[in-house]
């Protein structure tokens, strides 16, 4: 059963690694994480929510910036230093993640405020 995207409001410091883990839980009381072993997971960030300019893009299929999904329900997304001091701005995003049969749920989605580096 899908459930409502939660909101979280997430802040990267530029020229910083950008580490965030998330646990992914079923309805149930109490609630038991679910197995993500067989799911693909996506990520954009984007100055607003109609801009069709990407800021960041996250795949769970390879490459950095990325997301692992786990057995455990666990989702981690990770930037390098280098991908966030390229960034100039901040903006929205939202995460997806996709099963085996092609069902797609957002299951994360928010603000992706950023701290601007002084130290260069």
């Amino acid at each position: 059963m899908q459930m409502t995207a939660a909101t979280y409001n997430m802040t990267c410091e530029q020229g910083t690694t950008f580490s965030k883990k998330l646990t992914i839980t079923d309805n149930a009381t109490p609630p038991v994480a679910r197995n993500l072993s067989t799911y693909s997971g996506r990520m954009q960030v984007r100055p607003d929510v109609d801009s069709s300019t990407t800021l960041l893009d996250l795949l769970s299929t390879g490459g950095s910036p990325e997301i692992t999904l786990n057995a455990s329900g666990v989702i981690q997304i990770t930037v390098s230093a280098t991908a966030t001091a390229a960034l100039s701005q901040g903006g929205v995003y939202d995460l997806e993640i996709e099963d085996s049969s092609g069902v797609v749920e957002r299951v994360i989605q928010g603000t992706f405020e950023l701290s601007k580096e002084v130290t260069r």
